[in-house]
């Protein structure tokens, strides 16, 4: 399957399973995750990341039906065919590179053959500092509540952003901050990723934020990962499939 001809919605997801394409999947297991009524399948990492192991993924979602997007932290890993490129900008990093550098430099080079329809920014802050994300992007974590909910007004309404990405990166967050955080934006969509390990905090993550990305826990504990899809979404007689507006 190449790409979906109609865009995914994104104010309309709020599970989303993330794959990295430096960690082994089985078909079986993979099979699972893009049947488990998730609303997207995210691609992308941190590091290890290639063309040939994005292509690859790629190809394995795409015997499913499941919308999957890429998020592009590394022009060369920038494989044609996805339904959206989710194009991350780290906001509470001192390094221009992650901010503007290395999106200059990829525009360079693809920025003319870029369907920017389907090119979506995200404001990310990185809250772990002991993360791998944290480490190669030079993220400095806020200090409290008030300085992640200034940087959610950076991201929506100063640069206008359609995600803030609110990463916790391996470790479970303060959902008091998530929470007040959300507060902050009027159009952009909330998104919380970072330690979500069971059902219980799965569901206290869409009780704070918008949108929950689940990642790790695929490659720990596979059950686990699929009860954290919302049980409405589980049921293929009963979902709802409007993935797509």
């Amino acid at each position: 399957m190449g790409t979906n001809a109609v865009k995914p919605d994104i104010t309309i997801w709020k599970h989303v399973f993330k794959l990295d394409p430096d960690k082994f999947i089985d078909d079986e297991a993979l099979e699972r995750v893009c049947l488990s009524g998730t609303d997207a399948v995210i691609v992308g990492g941190s590091s290890g990341v290639t063309y040939d192991n994005t292509a690859d993924l790629l190809s394995r979602v795409r015997r499913y039906e499941v919308p999957c997007a890429l998020e592009l932290s590394d022009a060369d890993a920038a494989v044609p065919g996805f339904d959206l490129y989710l194009i991350p900008v780290v906001l509470n990093t001192p390094d221009g590179d992650w901010i503007t550098g290395l999106h200059q430099k990829a525009l360079k080079e693809y920025g003319n053959v870029l369907d920017w329809d389907r090119v979506v920014p995200e404001g990310y802050v990185i809250l772990n500092p002991r993360s791998m994300a944290a480490r190669v992007s030079g993220a400095q974590a806020p200090a409290d509540a008030r300085d992640l909910l200034a940087y959610g007004m950076l991201a929506d309404r100063l640069f206008r952003m359609p995600i803030f990405y609110i990463e916790y990166s391996g470790s479970w967050g303060d959902m008091a901050w998530v929470r007040e955080a959300k507060t902050a934006l009027q159009n952009a969509r909330l998104f919380y990723g970072g330690g979500i390990r069971t059902p219980e905090q799965a569901l206290a993550a869409l009780d704070a934020a918008d949108t929950i990305v689940v990642g790790n826990l695929i490659y720990e504990n596979l059950p686990l990962a699929m009860a954290t899809v919302p049980e409405e979404r589980r049921n293929p007689e009963t979902r709802d499939n409007t993935w797509y507006r």
